[in-house]
């Protein structure tokens, strides 16, 4: 039996979800009120499956979501939200215990993701991978990054020195200084802290690999 803890405190949105879960072959659900709820059932039922609604319930930001992932690590939470910022899926979508499902989601997409869930696979909906897919490409499109300057960008945000990029490139300093210059006046930012979090923002390196 798969437990399903619906963290929602929208009546209608938990009656809905109750529905839907009772349609399923050997799943179980169970509604929470709130977080302190939440953790004692995950104490006693730790390969559980949470459909969370990460606005309206109480739980504070990604970093919290994040350590409730790393304290239990058979868990898989379904982000169930009406919107969630890019930032945030990017952040929590690393894990792949985490699954993203968006409130406007058909039924078809709403069912799909459970049973993903329930067989221990992430899902992401279809409107949100396009949200995640589409900075990226306003990116270079609005800021007309070259090719070579976009490299630098993720090079830069990735911590390396003008000097270890020209050596990676086998190019010279000057030129490779050149571009870092042109690259933030085309972003309109003037520190390296700033370029990097433009460049977590358009997706164009992995929140796992670098942490502000």
């Amino acid at each position: 039996m798969d437990k399903f803890y619906l963290a929602d405190p929208q009546d209608i949105t938990r009656a809905g979800l109750m529905y839907v879960c009772a349609q399923m072959e050997g799943a179980e659900p169970v509604p929470v009120a709130d977080k302190a709820g939440l953790v004692e059932c995950l104490k006693r039922h730790d390969s559980a499956v949470v459909v969370l609604d990460f606005t309206l319930f109480d739980i504070n930001d990604a970093d919290e979501l994040l350590v409730l992932g790393e304290r239990f690590p058979k868990v898989r939470w379904i982000l169930f939200s009406v919107d969630l910022s890019t930032d945030l899926v990017r952040r929590v979508a690393v894990c792949p215990q985490f699954s993203v499902l968006l409130k406007e989601s058909s039924l078809a997409e709403i069912r799909e993701c459970l049973a993903c869930a329930a067989a221990g696979r992430r899902y992401i909906c279809q409107r949100m991978t396009e949200q995640l897919l589409a900075p990226v490409q306003s990116l270079v499109e609005e800021c007309r990054l070259t090719p070579t300057e976009t490299d630098i960008l993720k090079d830069i945000a990735l911590g390396l020195t003008t000097r270890e990029i020209a050596a990676k490139r086998f190019s010279s300093f000057h030129t490779v200084n050149t571009h870092r210059k042109n690259i933030f006046r085309k972003l309109g930012v003037n520190t390296v802290h700033e370029a990097t979090k433009y460049a977590l923002r358009a997706g164009l390196i992995d929140p796992a690999e670098y942490c502000i």
